[in-house]
């Protein structure tokens, strides 16, 4: 009857505060569909994610109908590669500089899934700086975020720590 439902779920009121899921399955609905949705509306659709998670991701697109090479190559599609992209970023002062993320565009919808970064054993404090980074990042766009990760690779405490992150993105709202 369809995949499992979601650990943990943070809806946010603000539109640039991030949406959270965590999963019990490797199954990438709820992804696919935040993708799905944001393409169909023109939007452009940068997702982070680990090759396996992207590749998945691009099958999926497929098979819904939408063409993934044509939309990668006019950049309404943007797959980050993950870890590279994760230091590549990290290291410009403007992280949109080389990347082909359109500043002036309409709303932009970004997907990370961080289970590439919990399942290599990276420091969780090192995982939950970049990730306060990138939506501290996020918010000058307005975008619409989505932040995944699969449960099994998850410890109890990182889990809290990310959901403690998600409610902290929540409440903060940019200043204009």
């Amino acid at each position: 009857m369809g995949s499992a439902p979601a650990l943990a779920r943070v809806t946010t009121p603000h539109p640039s505060a991030c949406r959270l899921v965590v999963r019990r399955e490797e199954s990438l609905s709820d992804v696919i569909r935040f993708v799905t949705e944001g393409l169909e509306v023109g939007q452009q659709v940068v997702a982070m994610a680990g090759p396996g998670c992207l590749k998945h991701l691009a099958r999926a697109l497929g098979e819904s109908g939408l063409r993934p090479d044509s939309l990668l190559h006019n950049h309404r599609l943007v797959f980050l590669t993950a870890p590279d992209c994760a230091l590549k970023l990290g290291q410009l002062k403007d992280p949109l500089q080389r990347a082909p993320v359109r500043k002036n565009g309409p709303m932009m919808r970004w997907v990370s899934d961080w289970s590439w970064a919990y399942s290599n054993g990276r420091d969780p404090a090192v995982i939950l700086e970049y990730q306060h980074r990138l939506h501290q990042f996020l918010r000058s766009f307005d975008a619409l975020s989505l932040c995944t990760v699969h449960c099994a690779k998850l410890e109890r405490a990182s889990l809290l720590a990310l959901l403690a992150d998600h409610r902290r993105a929540a409440k903060s709202r940019p200043t204009a």
